[in-house]
């Protein structure tokens, strides 16, 4: 394979990788990844559309849930080009510009999303243990600010990134793990000492998703010390059926997240194969399925949805 020349920069690129040795199906596997895209943007668009239009749904949990399906579609625009692009045409080249980018946006993006699901089971926390101080917590311009602080801490940790990654010469192999850009993935790929950009990369996975992953949990910790102390069997399954939805998009989101992480830093032997189709996994999956699972769990969310859909 041949080195990128780092006295060439600006024209340099990066070859990206679909799921080697299957390159004669390609066709074939652009298929469902064009399926799912169609329906991660409509069904989170259509999320959007109707808490948008319903004055009902104007409250601080279908807010919140506007919040994430607006993050899912920008992953999904960030990572459509690329991926498609390998399957449909062989499109294998990035520019080093083009994929420090692309690198920003799916970081933080994924930096956004984890704090919204923190902001969501706050939003459950507040909802069954402080009931009655509910409306006066959760106003409308406290969640706007709450809003702004998640996208302000996403950029601010990962704009570092790029920028370190940028200073370095890459001259070796320019060949990358997956069908997107990565930061682990890059950093691996540069004839420079990149102990700063592991130690940095490792303290913001740290700082964001596993401090948000820790809150997450004491939440639902303290939820269900609540509803067990005070509430009947009957009333504590219905008080803990609303969190339902939230769990399960929590669980679609870390688990592929953490996996892949470990498997980037400590799991070199590990099956590439496998990494990489943890890697669609970790990006694909939960723009697709989180608004499945809150239109099938939310009753109030589906009876609007068909009624529009009906009309």
């Amino acid at each position: 394979m041949s080195a990128v020349n780092d006295t060439n920069f600006n024209s340099a690129v990066f070859l990206l990788t679909g799921i080697p040795g299957y390159e004669d199906v390609y066709l074939w596997i652009s298929i469902p990844f064009c399926l799912m895209y169609v329906i991660s943007i409509v069904g989170n668009s259509v999320i959007l559309f109707i808490i948008k239009i319903d004055p009902s749904l104007h409250e601080p949990m279908y807010i919140f849930l506007s919040m994430l399906a607006l993050t899912d579609l920008g992953l999904s625009i960030a990572t459509i080009p690329t991926i498609l692009g390998i399957f449909l045409f062989n499109a294998r080249e990035i520019s080093f510009d083009a994929c420090f980018a692309q690198l920003f946006f799916i970081h933080s993006l994924q930096c956004i999303e984890s704090s919204v699901l923190l902001l969501m089971a706050f939003d459950r926390y507040v909802a069954i243990c402080n009931p009655l101080r509910y409306a006066s917590i959760l106003t409308l311009p406290r969640i706007a600010k709450m809003g702004l602080v998640c996208v302000l801490r996403g950029v601010t940790v990962i704009i570092p990134l790029p920028l370190l990654l940028k200073r370095f010469r890459y001259c070796q192999a320019n060949v990358l793990s997956h069908s997107y850009c990565l930061h682990q993935d890059i950093m691996k790929l540069a004839c420079s000492d990149i102990t700063v950009n592991s130690i940095y990369g490792l303290s913001g996975s740290l700082l964001i998703m596993g401090l948000d992953s820790l809150l997450i949990f004491l939440s639902y910790v303290m939820i269900l010390k609540t509803v067990l102390s005070v509430a009947s069997p009957a009333e504590c399954l219905r008080a803990l059926n609303t969190c339902v939805s939230h769990l399960c998009v929590v669980l679609l989101f870390y688990t592929p997240e953490i996996s892949l992480t470990v498997i980037h830093r400590f799991g070199n032997s590990s099956s590439h194969l496998l990494q990489i189709l943890l890697s669609y996994v970790y990006l694909l999956v939960p723009p697709l399925m989180n608004p499945v699972v809150y239109s099938m769990k939310s009753k109030h969310l589906r009876a609007r949805i068909i009624r529009v859909f009906v009309k």
